[in-house]
């Protein structure tokens, strides 16, 4: 998680210079969710993402330098300096792409599952989203099919409660339960603190041992919430944003998943305040030279603008 958060805080810092000309949602602040899923995965299972994706990309083992290429439009990026913050792919590390259209890759990732199942691989397909994508009908589409062929899939619902800057209570009639419209579908579905890296990669062994035996796919709810502003680097308030109370994004920051996990570290005895500090330090320190040195990379020759097209 350290990896995670110190990557997306120099990108933040480094993103206001203006020489990263692509879209960029960060996810600070839901690294847990990202990291729990992600570590209870096996090498051959693939992952898919949408937009906020940086997370899920480098908890899967995706390469900064790599990432960083991308967003500076770099040779050297994941895509090839072609895709920018919302299209990465490492198909390599089983990350297939990220997908900034709600709801594509909950349907490609049933798509691959399909193929699992049709090929007897004891393999798991993983579609990160937020809460948002269930208000798309593509959604139940791919969900329902999953279900009914007890595909090898695993949902994991990033509920961060605002989609852009609209809150749950203007998307969802009152009362609403996300878990319980998955229920409806037969698809096992809970909820989880998706600020505690434990509760979700605990969540998440058992959905992937459900899914990898044969039985059916399961929906993972992780209540989280994004720290930035929906899509750039600055905080809503730093922007005069007023569409969320300043007292409720306080009260997520004191939840913050990075610290939480330090301390139950250091309460356990398995590392002391200070090893997690130099731990920090040290990973701060590579992050930033590992993004200066993908600035520094060379562009895309303008002969390759239709390689790949």
């Amino acid at each position: 998680m350290l990896r995670v958060r110190m990557t997306e805080e120099t990108l933040a810092t480094r993103y206001t210079e203006q020489e990263m000309r692509t879209p960029t949602h960060f996810g600070t602040g839901q690294e847990a969710v990202a990291v729990g899923v992600c570590s209870a995965l096996d090498a051959g299972d693939m992952v898919y993402t949408h937009h906020r994706s940086h997370n899920h990309f480098i908890a899967r083992g995706g390469s900064v330098y790599e990432l960083a290429a991308e967003l500076y439009g770099r040779i050297d990026g994941c895509s090839l300096g072609r895709g920018g913050s919302v299209h990465l792919t490492d198909r390599d590390k089983g990350f297939m792409v990220s997908s900034a259209i709600l709801a594509e890759t909950v349907a490609t990732a049933v798509g691959t599952a399909l193929a699992y199942a049709m090929d007897g691989e004891a393999k798991v397909a993983v579609c990160f989203f937020g809460e948002g994508t269930l208000d798309e009908g593509a959604f139940y589409e791919a969900i329902n099919f999953a279900s009914i062929r007890k595909l090898p899939v695993v949902f994991a619902c990033e509920n961060n409660l605002y989609a852009t800057e609209s809150p749950l209570s203007v998307r969802q009639a009152p009362g609403s339960d996300l878990c319980d419209r998955l229920r409806a579908f037969k698809v096992t579905s809970e909820r989880v603190d998706g600020n505690d890296v434990a509760a979700v990669y605990d969540a998440a062994v058992r959905a992937v041992q459900q899914a990898r035996s044969g039985g059916g796919p399961v929906f993972l709810e992780c209540m989280t919430y994004r720290w930035r502003e929906h899509v750039g680097p600055m905080f809503d308030h730093d922007a005069k944003r007023s569409y969320r109370d300043k007292a409720e994004f306080d009260a997520w920051v004191a939840r913050d998943p990075v610290r939480r996990s330090a301390t139950r570290l250091i309460e356990q005895g398995v590392a002391t305040a200070a090893e997690v500090e130099v731990w920090a330090a040290e990973t701060k320190a590579e992050i930033e030279a590992t993004v200066e040195r993908a600035r520094q990379a060379p562009w895309p020759a303008v002969d390759t603008l239709f390689e790949n097209a």
